[in-house]
């Protein structure tokens, strides 16, 4: 009877062993699937056209600030280029893409780069302009025959091909040319074309020359730059996520508070002036919550892409955004 009920200890003793190991090895396994520490968080910087939340969270230390406190160090690229900075995504050299064109955004997420959009960076439909110099030249429908030159599969192409179908002509009605803002700028001076496609400070300069805006992109469309990230560092660090988006709210209350002071600190950082600054202030509405309007604008820009024979297959755009972000 002894030897039985020792036989018994013992099978009990063995199994409450077998569980404490395999609790252990539970534990190894998850601390092995546990996110890799971070030593560093890459942030893009792009200061222009007027980029204001970058340029107080940079000039402020805010992102210094805050991942400081856990000894994570953080960087600021300047990658002006979307297509460069879904690339340093894909490459994993980049966590954050701080004003990232909604059509750059889409091309990186139809051709496999694992990226996210989780905010708003920017609606400045105001900042999108198709300009002229010439007198015949005051709306829409009057570039019918003309030359017209500016940025191909960006917002300001896509404000032209909307202009015109409003207006009830289409882009075979047009001579578009294809060229960055400076040379369209520049060759619209010079006569070489009719209108250029204008963003940024370049139409306030362009407006001191003697051009005219035609149309903005106002009632057409919202010019949507967004926040995007690496979907593999949302994945394994949702907290980083959101501390960089209270972050960036800190940025916008700092920017309500010190409207002085933050006019003066992106005039210095742009060497735009300070009236150009005031002026192009007001164009832009850095609300970060992400809204259906704002999703159905990226529908929109999707379309863009296919119609223009820049993106082959449409992708799921709600797929593409964090939801963790939109605004009910």
């Amino acid at each position: 009877m002894r030897s039985m009920k020792s036989l018994i200890a013992m099978i009990i003793c063995m199994a409450l062993a077998l569980t404490g190991c395999s609790k252990g090895a539970q534990g190894e396994a998850a601390s092995g699937d546990a996110a890799p520490e971070v030593g560093k968080i890459n942030i893009s910087y792009v200061k222009l056209p007027l980029n204001v939340p970058s340029i107080v969270e940079k000039k402020k230390g805010m992102f210094e600030e805050e991942f400081g406190r856990d000894g994570i160090e953080v960087s600021f690229p300047e990658i002006t280029q979307g297509s460069k900075m879904t690339q340093a995504v894909a490459a994993g050299s980049l966590d954050f893409c701080n004003a990232l064109g909604g059509t750059s955004a889409i091309l990186a997420a139809a051709n496999g780069v694992d990226i996210k959009v989780i905010g708003i960076y920017s609606r400045a439909p105001k900042a999108f302009t198709i300009m002229s110099r010439d007198a015949g030249v005051k709306s829409m429908a009057d570039l019918r025959g003309k030359k017209v030159a500016g940025p191909k599969g960006t917002i300001l192409h896509q404000l032209l091909i909307a202009g015109v179908n409003e207006a009830g002509i289409s882009m075979d009605d047009v001579e578009f040319i294809n060229m960055g803002i400076a040379e369209a700028v520049a060759a619209m001076n010079s006569g070489n074309v009719d209108a250029a496609l204008v963003a940024g400070p370049a139409v306030t300069k362009a407006l001191s020359d003697g051009a005219n805006i035609v149309t903005t992109g106002e009632g057409l469309l919202d010019a949507t730059i967004v926040i995007g990230a690496s979907g593999k560092f949302i994945n394994e660090h949702p907290d980083m996520v959101k501390r960089y988006m209270d972050v960036h709210s800190k940025s916008l209350d700092f920017m309500k508070e010190n409207r002085e002071e933050t006019i003066e600190m992106a005039a210095q950082e742009t060497g735009i002036s300070m009236d150009d600054v005031e002026k192009m202030y007001e164009w832009y509405d850095f609300s970060p919550q992400i809204s259906q309007k704002d999703i159905e604008e990226l529908k929109k820009t999707q379309d863009f892409l296919i119609q223009n024979g820049m993106l082959e297959k449409g992708i799921d755009i709600d797929g593409m955004i964090d939801s963790s972000y939109v605004s009910n």
